[in-house]
């Protein structure tokens, strides 16, 4: 019998979206177009949660977005106010359990919230609680909010809320929903990103501009680190929950993981990602016929990188934009399957060239191994690889799933082993100072992390210098 397989993306996972919609009496329906442009942040599971001001209803479920909201499900979802959430696990397995967002009711009320990012210190937190006789219902860390909170002596919802938070570290940026009000709530060092907007006297968040495009929504700010946003029948109101600290903005949102037609940080992103292929292109640049980016993620740095060489770009990868999870493996074994798969070269614009070829980054560097041989197989003369970003040498702790330290290829190998690996001609990445320079990183705002192995939170540094020492 022919074997189902699991086809693997070496690429780094971006942890989740949140999008809220608070006085439409179409929220339920705005929310599921919402996570619907948020898509690309989360693939495993989404959740609504909405309120009619007396109940708070819930669906959750596993997979994407389109297939789990049907006409019927939205019915099912009332109210002019509404939450919603989609997932790729960071902490926590990929069970229905763990889908978000999670809705309890206790002594503050009934509530629905949503976490996008990872909290760095919820393991110790969750023993502390269990010690103290809270049960658990799932293994996400977005859980431990809500056990601070049920204890938390505030009198409102807000005091509860900002109780729970000063006692959390890492990463979160939050949307939470009550029976008559909405949250969106961002870490003091705003690590993850959160955007409000209007659409016709209601309010709305979400994790990207971009989801406010598609239902017509005006961007209005930031929610700042540090804030809690509270939108009522009353109007908005903006507190201060926590003393202010570095920000450390993850660079590699603007690297990778938003949709390049998104603000975020208050930039947009397809900008940033040109810029990175033209400081790319000064640094490491090549005698070369053509520029090719790895689809998607690498088109807007290839674009910045042909325009500053000369080199002409031409998209000669082509990409299967439906692609699932799992495929039939044929018996007869095909070399590369999962790439050949997502990935078909242009031979007739590949043959006898020499090729510039672009991607935003190396992870293990066994998918760009096969890539550079697919480009080769397809008659390229030459293959030059070029990374918009600097080797990945550390994995990340606030809300991104990558792999361990000695699984990224860049932290046990030099550049010229990597290129040795890869088989490329020539290899050549991103500086540091040229990333922060493309996101116009003046006063160090943005976090690198995963690039230097030098974390902003105390707790990870001391694991991670333990971890090296033994």
């Amino acid at each position: 019998m022919s074997k189902l397989v699991q086809i693997r993306d070496d690429h780094f996972h971006d942890h989740c979206g949140v999008f809220g919609v608070y006085g439409h009496p179409e929220a339920s329906k705005l929310t599921y177009l919402g996570l619907y442009a948020l898509q690309h942040r989360g693939q495993e599971s989404a959740g609504i949660a909405s309120t009619d001001g007396a109940e708070v209803h819930l669906h959750r479920s596993l997979g994407h977005v389109q297939e789990i909201f049907t006409p019927e499900v939205i019915a099912r979802l009332p109210g002019a106010a509404a939450i919603g959430h989609t997932r790729y696990s960071t902490t926590g397995d990929t069970t229905l359990m763990n889908a978000q967002p999670i809705l309890i009711d206790c002594n503050k009320g009934k509530l629905a919230l949503g976490h996008n990012g990872n909290l760095t210190n919820a393991m110790e937190v969750r023993r502390r609680l269990e010690h103290r006789a809270s049960i658990f219902q799932t293994t996400s860390d977005t859980e431990v909010i809500v056990h601070l909170m049920a204890r938390s002596t505030a009198r409102n919802l807000s005091g509860a809320l900002a109780d729970a938070l000063n006692q959390v570290e890492g990463a979160y940026s939050l949307v939470v929903l009550t029976r008559d009000e909405m949250y969106a709530i961002r870490d003091p060092r705003g690590f993850r990103p959160l955007v409000l907007g209007r659409l016709d006297g209601a309010w709305v968040a979400g994790s990207e501009t971009c989801a406010f495009d598609l239902i017509d929504a005006e961007y209005v700010r930031e929610v700042e680190p540090g804030e809690m946003v509270r939108i009522s029948r009353s109007g908005i109101e903006s507190i201060r929950f926590a003393p202010e600290k570095p920000h450390q903005f993850c660079i590699f949102e603007h690297v990778y993981f938003s949709r390049p037609d998104s603000l975020v940080f208050g930039r947009a992103v397809n900008e940033s990602r040109e810029k990175l292929g033209r400081l790319l292109a000064r640094e490491h640049p090549a005698e070369a016929d053509l520029v090719v980016p790895v689809p998607d993620s690498g088109v807007p740095a290839a674009v910045g990188y042909a325009a500053e060489s000369g080199i002409p770009f031409r998209m000669g990868l082509i990409r299967n934009h439906y692609v699932g999870r799992t495929f039939i493996e044929p018996e007869q074994a095909i070399r590369d399957f999962g790439v050949k798969l997502k990935l078909n070269p242009v031979r007739r614009m590949l043959e006898g060239q020499r090729v510039v070829l672009v991607d935003d980054s190396i992870v293990r560097g066994t998918t760009s191994r096969k890539i550079v041989r697919l480009v080769r197989e397809a008659g390229a003369t030459e293959v030059h690889v070029r990374i918009s970003c600097p080797p990945t040498i550390s994995p990340c702790y606030y809300g991104v799933d990558t792999p361990r330290r000695d699984e990224l290829i860049a932290s046990r190998h030099s550049t010229e082993e990597i290129r040795e690996f890869l088989g490329a001609d020539s290899l050549g990445y991103l500086s540091l100072e040229s990333l922060r320079a493309a996101v116009d990183d003046r006063e160090k705002q943005f976090c690198t992390a995963c690039y230097t192995g030098s974390y902003p939170t105390e707790l990870v540094q001391l694991e991670v210098e333990a971890h090296r020492e033994g």
